[in-house]
């Protein structure tokens, strides 16, 4: 039971995300056109679908890790001369419906449609939560400051309301632990307001492992503090339409450009890649946070979202960051890179996808105490 518990909150919103993504390439490729004669949750065997009038199967399929949109004509074009064979086996009508017959552009844009259908429905989800349960804007005080911390060390007193870290304002007590933690640097650059005066301060976190909210092991970086509100009052406040959606945009772009940090710090071998997770550790944070009600499983729905919209625009082959990588190339060469070219990108692709696969696995077993 207690598994289910994990897999089906699991599942409805790996659904979701995934279904948006595939609809992102769905709109663009029907807006321009293109013949689309499958659209599927899911991947092997079909387990129900339907038909539409347009002639697209919708349907489920057994393994839910994904999902795919399938061209009318799919396959891949690698020169004029095949392109040229591959329209003699149409009539005009349907060669109209081809993908590969349409301008670059509209490629590039249904290509775009799935990634950019993610961030949509990640704003869309922050929106909501602002506008009916709210957003916190509680000024962080420093109520207590450890001794022989990284905080006590560099200055900083009781009292203190922390304005911004790393040049990002502080906005709410919720935001100070986030920033400190999203940090790439080795220093925490804090700015607090004293006394009417605004001081900068540079402090160096320690890194810690310790459990979080949902009791997972995690590493945090701390600088020795605690926050409460200013006056011991909360500020939580229910927003407008035009107000959700501002500060809805600044957490997707938020999150997207800490994730990106993250990536480009692992790269430096500074990141902790053991804070990747697979499938196995998605399903289990989001189960411990379906637990917690509507609004903590929308706020994971979000966050996979921009992940999962992220991710596919990184400039590996078979993703789709990977095809809008080649139509770049054909942009600039004014023709598509040779089949040979392509099929040495795909297989890159295939061993960089497979060994992120093992490595996200292996972290996920790990963090259950397999290994």
């Amino acid at each position: 039971m207690e598994v289910l518990n994990f897999i089906i909150p699991f599942i409805v919103l790996l659904t979701v995300v995934v279904f948006i993504h595939e609809y992102g390439h769905y709109y663009f490729a029907r807006k321009y056109g293109v013949g689309v004669t499958d659209f599927s949750i899911g991947f092997g065997k079909e387990i129900f679908g339907i038909n539409d009038k347009n002639g697209t199967r919708w349907k489920f399929c057994l393994i839910p890790l994904g999902g795919y949109v399938k061209f009318f004509g799919d396959r891949n074009v690698f020169s004029q001369e095949e392109q040229e064979e591959l329209l003699k086996k149409y009539n005009k009508y349907d060669r109209n419906k081809l993908f590969v017959t349409k301008p670059l552009y509209q490629r590039s844009l249904i290509v775009f449609g799935g990634p950019l259908a993610n961030f949509i429905l990640a704003i869309i989800i922050f929106s909501f939560i602002y506008m009916f349960s709210g957003k916190d804007f509680t000024p962080a005080k420093i109520s207590e400051v450890q001794e022989n911390s990284p905080a006590f060390s560099s200055g900083l007193q009781v009292n203190d309301i922390i304005m911004s870290i790393n040049n990002n304002k502080i906005r709410s007590v919720l935001e100070v632990s986030t920033h400190i933690n999203a940090s790439t640097k080795d220093s925490v650059e804090i700015e607090v307001l004293r006394n009417q005066k605004e001081l900068s301060f540079d402090i160096i976190p320690t890194e810690i492992l310790s459990e979080d909210n949902l009791g997972n092991k995690v590493k945090r970086k701390i600088i020795g503090i605690k926050i409460s509100p200013l006056n011991n009052e909360f500020n939580k406040q229910k927003l407008g339409p035009t107000k959700a959606i501002y500060y809805a945009v600044g957490e997707t772009w938020f999150v997207t450009k800490t994730t990106l940090k993250f990536v480009g710090s692992m790269f430096q071998g500074k990141g902790d890649s053991s804070q990747l997770g697979g499938p196995i550790r998605i399903a289990k944070i989001t189960g411990q946070v379906a637990q917690f009600g509507v609004i903590a499983f929308l706020s994971i729905m979000a966050y996979i979202s921009i992940s999962l919209g992220l991710i596919n625009l990184f400039p590996i082959p078979l993703l789709d960051g990977g095809h809008l990588m080649f139509y770049a190339f054909e942009k600039v060469l004014g023709k598509p890179l040779s089949q040979k070219t392509q099929e040495g990108f795909f297989r890159i692709g295939l061993i960089l996808l497979f060994s992120l696969m093992f490595f996200t696995t292996f972290n996920d077993l790990k963090d259950l105490g397999l290994f």
